[in-house]
C-alpha cells in the first residue's frame, strides 16, 4: 500500500536536488529525458515529482542546449566520460548545499513521500540510500559533500562502480520495511532503459 500523504511532505529543505540527465541512452535509441511518458517528456515528470523537496533544483547534463528551455541551472560533468559516478560527483560538487538528493531522469515513479522521508534522515550519515531487492539504489540517494574526496579518488583511478567508495563514509541504508511504508512494490526504483521497458511500465 502506498501512502499518498505523509508527515514527511512538501516543506522545502536546505538541500540541493539534482536530476541526472547524462548517459548515452543507447538502448532507448533517443535521449531518455525526452521520451514521452504519459503524454509528456519524462524529464518534466521527474521535475514535477521533486520540485519543492529542496530549495535548489539542478540538472546534470553534457547537452545543456537541449535542456535550456526548462529554465533550471545546468552543469556538465567535471570528469567527462566517467559514468554515473562522475555525474554524482558533478552534482555534489556544484550543489549550493552540503546535502544533495540525486535522482535519475529515467525513474518516472519517484515517490515524493519516500524522498521526503529520506531527506528527514539526511543528517544521520554521509549517504542516505534505499535498499531494494538486496541492493542499494545509488541513483536515488542523498550525498553529503564529505563524499567528494573519496569519489574523486575513485574517478582518478577509473574505479567507476558507484558503491565502491561507500565503505569510506558513513551510510544510512533505508531498508525495505521502511520503503514499503510509502512504496509497497518498489516502483520508485523502476527505470526505463528500452522502448520495451516503457511499454511494460505503461501497461
Amino acid at each position: 500500500m502506498q501512502i499518498a500523504n505523509s508527515a514527511f511532505s512538501a516543506l522545502p529543505s536546505a538541500l540541493t536536488v539534482a536530476i541526472m540527465a547524462g548517459g548515452q541512452s543507447s538502448r532507448m535509441g533517443q535521449d531518455k529525458s525526452f521520451v514521452l511518458f504519459e503524454g509528456r517528456p519524462m524529464i518534466e515528470t521527474i521535475i514535477e515529482r521533486v520540485t519543492g523537496l529542496g530549495d535548489e533544483l539542478i540538472i546534470i547534463t553534457n547537452k545543456p542546449d537541449e535542456y535550456a528551455h526548462l529554465g533550471l541551472p545546468l552543469f556538465s560533468d567535471v570528469y567527462p566520460d566517467h559514468g554515473s559516478l562522475g555525474g554524482i560527483y558533478t552534482a555534489v560538487h556544484y550543489a549550493s548545499h552540503p546535502y544533495t538528493l540525486v535522482v535519475a531522469c529515467d525513474m518516472p515513479w519517484l515517490n515524493r513521500p519516500l524522498l521526503a522521508y529520506m531527506i528527514a534522515l539526511k543528517e544521520t550519515a554521509d549517504i542516505i540510500v534505499p535498499c531494494w531487492n538486496e541492493f542499494p539504489e545509488p541513483m536515488h540517494a542523498i550525498y553529503h559533500k564529505t563524499c567528494l574526496p573519496p569519489i574523486e579518488a575513485n574517478l582518478k583511478a577509473k574505479r567507476l562502480k558507484i558503491i565502491r567508495f561507500y565503505d569510506q563514509v558513513s551510510v544510512r541504508y533505508v531498508e525495505p520495511e521502511e520503503i514499503k511504508r510509502f512504496d509497497g512494490d518498489g516502483s520508485s526504483f523502476a527505470n526505463i532503459n528500452t522502448p520495451q521497458d516503457l511499454r511494460k511500465l505503461e501497461d
